[in-house]
């Protein structure tokens, strides 16, 4: 028996849940018989032992599922009868006052909210675009080649030349030992031989790299060094050391010339430069319409959230709390990090979570309310998509399809590309066209 839905707050109720002992007892002791059929104990057969013994073994496990399957049962059917949507689990308690032979228990828990969406009509929205010109592609095959540097003895005669004046300059690879000393005392860390490191990547702090600008092989070099305040090693973080650099070996940087063979290292089987760049340009172009779209989705997201009024349970976003601090324990573990002992504070990703299940309920209202879920066609078409740029396409989708859950990551794309379209055919747009790289620096996500 359940008694009324009391309403406690906006979007917390109650329902308090009876049922008499009896019928408790009567299932316990139905349940304990047939485990009796099964149970072992020393000096009896299986099936033979004594129903006492089974209780004292059994009976608390037992008593307790009865109790959760008839609780969650009256829960469920109280929660239906009066058609309300439960949001999250219900927190439940035995109930201190009960009458003789009753058990009750209340049953406290929100429901899901109504959803007022604004006007879209009246939305404006911005959206960007961007373009991948020759210069773009130009500075992309910089960065190929870079990938491809090979190092030579600078000042030494080669294949591909000297490099010039033996002396250290900004892009050359220098090898030194070195030592430093905090009021004449050696520091943790301070000091490595033959340590490599290429002089303009700002791997060293500018000072070490300033004093080893113009040394030669063999020469030494002793200079004062002030580490910053935010300087990760605690212990000399804000000091000024002394440190003595040498070098021990001075490199030059050759980067491959753009031809045929720089082209077929790039996959260009016929080492055609322009087609090279062609390649290059789509998938730059790939690169920006994907950078672009999620540009936008985040755009139109964010003004479905400014437009929507709602209550947001907190169930649900202890919930969600949860399950990002989760995902950020195991990408940390994938990471190599030891984060067994490690506190992750829910306050960390309350906010993140808040609005990750504020959206997920204004999208889901707009979804049932105008049919936008997605539809097969369209995840096919998606999945298309992604193994365009594999070898092989028939193994995209076949690993897709092979995994209800890869399918329904895919599905969820689809799901929110149609919000997007639709919010943008309805609202106030405008377009800004916008450089290539503000958009590859930037790391949009709804």
């Amino acid at each position: 028996m359940a008694t009324a839905v009391e309403t406690l707050g906006k979007l917390e109720r109650r329902i308090t849940i009876s049922f008499p002992l009896t019928e408790v007892r009567a299932e316990v002791e139905k349940r304990l018989k047939v485990q009796a059929k099964t149970a072992k104990a020393p000096g009896f057969r299986p099936g033979k032992v004594p129903l006492k013994m089974v209780a004292a073994q059994y009976g608390y496990q037992i008593e307790t599922e009865v109790l959760n399957d008839k609780v969650g049962r009256a829960f469920n059917d109280a929660a239906n009868e009066a058609q309300l949507r439960v949001a999250g689990f219900p927190n439940i308690e035995p109930k201190q006052e009960s009458p003789a032979g009753v058990l009750s228990f209340d049953a406290t828990f929100e429901i899901y909210p109504d959803v007022e969406i604004g006007d879209l009509t009246t939305v404006e929205i911005e959206t960007v675009k961007a373009e991948v010109s020759d210069a773009e592609i130009d500075k992309t095959i910089e960065i190929l080649r870079k990938q491809r540097v090979h190092f030579h003895t600078k000042g030494e005669a080669g294949e591909h030349g000297d490099g010039g004046e033996a002396v250290a300059a900004n892009g050359d690879r220098v090898t030194v030992d070195f030592v430093g000393s905090i009021d004449g005392v050696e520091f943790p860390g301070g000091k490595a031989e033959d340590y490599p490191f290429v002089l303009g990547e700002g791997r060293m702090l500018p000072e070490f790299e300033a004093a080893t600008v113009g040394l030669k092989v063999g020469e030494a070099k002793t200079f004062p060094l002030a580490f910053p305040e935010d300087y990760h090693g605690k212990d000399v973080a804000g000091k000024t050391a002394s440190f003595t650099i040498t070098l021990k070996k001075l490199e030059w940087a050759h980067l491959p010339e753009v031809d045929a063979e720089f082209a077929k290292s790039l996959g260009v089987a016929d080492g055609d430069v322009a087609k090279m760049r062609d390649d290059i340009k789509v998938n730059l172009e790939r690169e920006v319409a994907g950078r672009v779209k999620a540009r936008n989705k985040e755009a139109v997201m964010e003004a479905l959230v400014k437009s929507a009024t709602l209550d947001v349970p907190k169930s649900l976003i202890a919930q969600d709390t949860e399950r990002l601090a989760e995902m950020t324990r195991q990408d940390m573990a994938q990471r190599g990090m030891n984060v067994k002992d490690v506190p992750f504070p829910p306050e960390l990703f309350a906010e993140k979570a808040e609005r990750r299940v504020r959206l997920g309920l204004i999208l889901s209202q707009l979804v049932g309310e105008n049919n936008l879920q997605a539809q097969p066609e369209q995840v096919k078409a998606q999945i298309e998509d992604f193994a365009q740029s594999y070898e092989d396409p028939r193994e995209v989708l076949k690993y897709y399809y092979s995994d209800r859950r890869r399918l329904a990551e895919v599905e969820a794309l689809v799901l929110e590309e149609n919000v997007v379209n639709y919010v943008l055919g309805l609202s106030k747009t405008s377009s800004k066209a916008i450089a290539f790289d503000e958009l590859m620096g930037s790391n949009a996500q709804a």
